[in-house]
């Protein structure tokens, strides 16, 4: 189920088989980011911990398991806790993931406020309507300034996909072999926009395996040259969602 942002109804997906959600995320990860189990993932998910059915704390959960590493985990506000295991990494240089909720980080760079030269943070979307939205860039670079580093990962994803797509730094996010992005024109969807032109994304996802594999979305991008993509926002009046709610000027 979705996070249901806001209050705002959740929006279910129902899977034949879990295995396939496992695989396709497994697979991603570590065509991105290399053999899971070289990783300690610390998460930060308040609010979704805190629901049930949750796609996102599936995923994170099962990446942890992955891990093999004692001390992944999820870390709810015992910000002093994750400090003090970011710390002690740091000097046994273990590779580390912190993945977390945008307004989450947040709250933990203001308490943290310490290097973390070496880790690789990552945020997923947008504030929740815990805080005040702001653009992606404004996140990154508040996230950069307190924890010393020069660049924020991304994730993109939500209930209706089982699949997702990762940015390694300024919002560029890339999909694996078996997800494609389109843009369509927001005057005309039947209408598919070239590179470079901001309109509607629209998803294909094949891992949908007895689902729906042609996904359109109210968040507004453009593809790049590169073959990556850029969330540029949402469409005006629609519901703040998923998560990717972070809007852009």
């Amino acid at each position: 189920m979705s996070s249901g942002t806001t209050g705002a109804n959740q929006s279910r997906h129902l899977i034949s088989d879990l295995s396939i959600y496992k695989k396709s995320f497994t697979a991603t990860f570590e065509l991105f980011y290399g053999n899971i189990q070289n990783y300690c993932i610390l998460a930060l998910l308040p609010g979704y911990l805190e629901r049930q059915g949750s796609s996102l704390v599936y995923m994170i959960r099962s990446l942890i398991e992955q891990t093999g590493n004692p001390d992944s985990g999820f870390y709810l506000r015992n910000y002093m806790e994750l400090g003090e295991k970011l710390c002690q990494f740091r000097k046994d240089e273990q590779k580390i993931l912190l993945f977390g909720v945008s307004h989450a980080l947040l709250d933990f760079a203001e308490y943290f406020d310490s290097s973390l030269v070496g880790t690789i943070v990552m945020e997923t979307g947008g504030m929740k309507g815990r805080k005040k939205e702001i653009t992606r860039e404004e996140l990154h670079s508040r996230l950069c300034k307190h924890f010393d580093l020069q660049v924020i990962h991304s994730e993109y994803g939500m209930t209706e996909l089982l699949s997702q797509a990762y940015s390694k730094g300024k919002g560029i996010f890339f999909t694996p072999p078996w997800m494609k992005v389109v843009i369509r024109d927001v005057y005309d969807p039947f209408h598919y926009l070239p590179r470079g032109r901001t309109g509607g994304i629209n998803i294909i996802d094949l891992a949908n395996v007895n689902s729906v594999s042609f996904i359109e979305t109210k968040d507004l991008g453009r593809l790049n040259s590169d073959g990556g993509f850029e969330i540029l926002g949402r469409y005006d009046n629609s519901d703040l969602r998923g998560c990717s709610l972070l809007l852009e000027e």
